[in-house]
């Protein structure tokens, strides 16, 4: 699901008297490298009577060169774009393999070509070469060791609007310890080239959208949205290509980033260049962003009356189904996934993991507490698909819809983690149970794991192996081998009571031998 944004984007400049424009280079159309997609852009110019030559600079940004024949009084440029706001993954890339791993170093023929973005200043101040040193030089991961630099320099420079045209020298934003957008880029690109990065400078927007929902954690972002213009680094990783670092937030360049011109230098990227006669100048800057279009999401779903429209195409869809006598099924498992490590295997494509069970226990318990206060859990069996070797586990909470209590004390319900129950604890609850249904005594019996199929899996292994660390394939049969061998075949793992709930008080039944 994604958001339409449109930008308005207004520069005007005002003068004194009639003034002679020298040529104007204007950098307000996305670069061709944009990673969000543009759906429409539009550049008017005024005054109306000029000369206009679309060009691209030895960089590949574009530029809109104007030219105007007559004397002016204002010169004004508008920008309207609109920007496709899907989601955009800032790790999306890869590195070539002598490149994954800090410090690495470019091929001839590309060092050549990128010579531009390795020039280093005449002198750096002792701030500057204090900082260097103090970064981290070598690290298993490339990536990690960016993300490292970028967030120390968000966390050493505070962040600060300043409206003073120019670029402030690496040393003097360390040594005030503030700096804007693009005095923070440029003290980036600088760290970059001097530990060997190819880099440049990129001015562009920002969009910044209002969440749907509060964060869990964290900043929550931007109270409303919010544009504006912006800059930010960018390096050159063999196999991804140029990567965007924007130290005034510590983050990867994603979506929100458009760049408009990327260059080796800060001059060459401004927005607006060009020179006058004579004449004061009244500079005024105006932007705007607005939603044109939003489809539904979970975090904001349909309106009101699209839910009507819905629910009536809904009906009308039953009433088919039910006169051409279609019967349809559908699954009754509710899916979740924990707010921490959510990219892990378990949250995606593995059926169980470390921590599942644990989270389910505790959401199963946060239910019942808010919904069914004297409801029973119920830990059991789920389906058994074909193909794995174990059937899944199925947590249920059960309830009385009168609010009278299954189950009154909360604390007699043993956690997943940490419960530490016993075969003894086993015999003893099985015992009790039997005696609260009027079972007769001893139909409580142990259960064992099944010798022959270990005995199998032990027979598949070298001679010379260890059960307890076995080299199976499978890596959940590695761990039931090595669990069961821990544990000793010979001794029972739990205690089972063959009996039906419909026959408790009056008959009994036993399950086969």
């Amino acid at each position: 699901m994604s958001i339409n944004a449109a930008i308005t984007h207004r520069t005007t400049y005002r003068y004194d008297r009639q003034t002679t424009l020298n040529p104007q280079v204007i950098r307000l159309r996305p670069a061709p490298h944009a990673r969000t997609r543009i759906l429409s852009f539009s550049q008017k110019i005024e005054p109306a009577d000029h000369f206009l030559n679309w060009q691209q600079d030895p960089f590949g940004n574009w530029l809109a060169r104007a030219v105007f024949p007559d004397p002016v009084e204002a010169f004004q440029v508008t920008v309207d774009l609109v920007a496709d706001m899907a989601a955009v993954n800032a790790f999306d890339f890869f590195l070539e393999e002598h490149a994954q791993s800090f410090p690495f170093a470019y091929g001839p023929t590309l060092a050549k070509e990128l010579a531009p973005y390795f020039e280093l200043e005449a002198a750096y101040g002792p701030r500057f070469e204090a900082l260097l040193g103090d970064l981290p030089r070598a690290d298993d991961s490339t990536i990690d060791w960016m993300v490292a630099i970028n967030r120390r320099i968000w966390q050493e420079v505070a962040y600060t609007i300043r409206m003073e045209p120019g670029v402030q020298t690496p040393e003097e934003t360390l040594e005030r310890a503030l700096g804007s957008c693009r005095d923070t880029a440029w003290l980036m690109v600088h760290l970059m080239r001097r530990l060997g990065v190819a880099a440049r400078f990129v001015s562009g927007y920002l969009i910044q959208l209002t969440p749907d929902i509060k964060a869990v954690d964290g900043p929550s972002g931007p109270a409303a949205d919010f544009t504006d213009l912006h800059a930010w680094c960018e390096v050159f990783m063999p196999g991804a290509g140029w990567v965007g670092l924007d130290p005034t937030s510590g983050l990867f360049a994603a979506e929100g980033h458009i760049p408009l011109a990327a260059t080796p230098s800060p001059s060459s990227a401004a927005p607006i260049t060009g020179s006058h006669s004579v004449a004061e100048v009244e500079f005024s800057h105006h932007m705007e962003i607005n939603r044109v279009r939003e489809e539904p999401r979970i975090t904001l779903p349909f309106t009101d009356a699209a839910w009507h429209r819905i629910d009536a195409a809904g009906k009308a869809v039953d009433r088919i189904l039910q006169a051409e006598d279609v019967r349809l099924t559908m699954g009754g498992e509710p899916t979740f996934v924990s707010a921490s490590d959510r990219d892990a295997d378990e949250w995606n494509t593995g059926a169980v993991g470390p921590t599942k069970r644990f989270y389910a226990d505790r959401l199963m318990r946060r239910l019942r507490a808010a919904f069914a206060p004297g409801g029973v859990l119920h830990y059991g069996q789920g389906k058994w698909y074909p193909g794995e070797q174990l059937p899944r586990w199925a947590f249920g909470l059960y309830w009385r819809a009168d609010g009278y209590p299954l189950w009154e004390d909360p604390a007699l319900l043993a956690p997943e983690t940490g419960g530490g129950a016993t075969l003894a604890d086993a015999e003893r609850f099985t015992a009790a149970l039997s005696e609260a249904l009027e079972l007769p005594e001893g139909m409580a019996e142990p259960a064992f794991e099944d010798p022959a199929y270990y005995m199998f899996l032990e027979g598949r292994l070298p001679e010379n192996l260890d059960p307890a660390h076995n080299n199976l394939e499978d890596p959940l049969e590695r761990r039931q081998l090595a669990r069961a061998f821990d544990h000793g075949i010979g001794r029972p793992t739990c205690m089972v009571l063959p009996c039906q709930l419909a026959q408790a008080r009056s008959a009994t039944a036993r399950g086969p031998p």
